[in-house]
């Protein structure tokens, strides 16, 4: 059992890098990639944990990341309006480029700008909220964040979170559906790169670029192929075809598309712990158990330890 798709709290995870890992060996998974949001800070935690079960329960672990996709720039990519998400999973980072390490840094950058600036807005909505209390609802300091910033640790769901505290709202579905959804008050769009420039700085790093939940594009099932051959002929080299938030009958055809285009298929959990406990590690769609053949199936990731 495997997973290509998890999440640290050093973006929007619970548990640290190293706890994950952990977590993972003692359910018995033989692989896992930490896939942070737009962060490689993570990775070097979460390799030497798994380095010390070599012995034991041994783990193979893949370094990796969750990028986000400004398609709006994507050249030859028409027609693409608001309302979907573009992720695009690097996996096998496992030499990061200096070039890659500096547009991270530009990122992390602009989410904090941008954290401040749904804090302001909090603030004029009459809702008391402090810097310092939403870094502490990571579960994490600045001080040992695992990076340069601990202000890169907050994404969406800790203001949701602090949402539920105030008594605001009920639930982090609440929380999106009121007030940090596309369009509501508290939204601020996150910076995102263009497809073209993160496939160059994943395949730069020694990684391979895949589309994640591809369902959460939004677009009609009658265009997608259509788009995911421009995404190919632009560098894209797998899909995230199995995934929780993706319906059975939808992952399949996701998979027939993927292997009739020459792409790689993947699947991931997404997991966060227990804020998403729907998500399992090593299990994809109603709890279908992630095989080691998928990872077997990409040459470029077997056989890196």
């Amino acid at each position: 059992m495997i997973d290509l798709h998890t999440h640290s709290n050093i973006s929007d995870g619970e548990l640290t890098p190293a706890m994950l890992i952990k977590t993972a060996a003692e359910q018995g998974l033989s692989a896992i990639a930490l896939t942070d949001h737009d962060t490689l800070d993570g990775l070097e935690s979460a390799k030497k944990a798994a380095l010390a079960y070599k012995d034991t329960k041994k783990i193979q672990f893949i370094p990796g990341i969750e990028i986000n996709i400004n398609w709006s720039g994507t050249k030859d990519v028409p027609g693409l309006g608001p309302g979907g998400e573009f992720h695009l999973l690097g996996l096998g980072i496992n030499n990061p480029s200096d070039s890659f390490k500096a547009v991270i840094k530009r990122l992390s950058n602009s989410r904090e700008e941008r954290n401040r600036e749904i804090l302001n807005k909090m603030h004029e909505m009459g809702i008391e909220a402090t810097w310092d209390e939403l870094i502490a609802l990571t579960g994490r300091d600045s001080a040992n964040s695992g990076g340069s910033s601990g202000s890169h640790l907050l994404c969406r769901p800790h203001f949701a979170a602090l949402l539920i505290k105030r008594k605001v709202v009920k639930n982090q579905e609440q929380a999106f559906a009121r007030y940090l959804g596309a369009g509501k008050p508290l939204f601020v769009a996150k910076e995102g790169l263009v497809f073209e420039e993160a496939v160059s700085l994943i395949r730069e790093s020694g990684g391979i670029p895949v589309l994640a939940h591809p369902i959460s594009l939004y677009v009609a099932w009658g265009r997608l192929p259509d788009l995911i051959k421009i995404l190919k002929d632009q560098g894209l080299m797998g899909l995230e075809a199995w995934h929780p938030i993706t319906k059975a009958g939808s992952c399949r055809r996701l998979e027939a598309l993927a292997q009739s285009m020459g792409l790689y298929v993947t699947e991931g959990s997404d997991f966060h712990g227990s804020v998403r406990p729907e998500r399992k590690l090593g299990r994809s769609n109603k709890s279908r158990k992630i095989d080691d053949a998928v990872l077997q199936a990409i040459p470029e990731l077997s056989f890196h330890g």
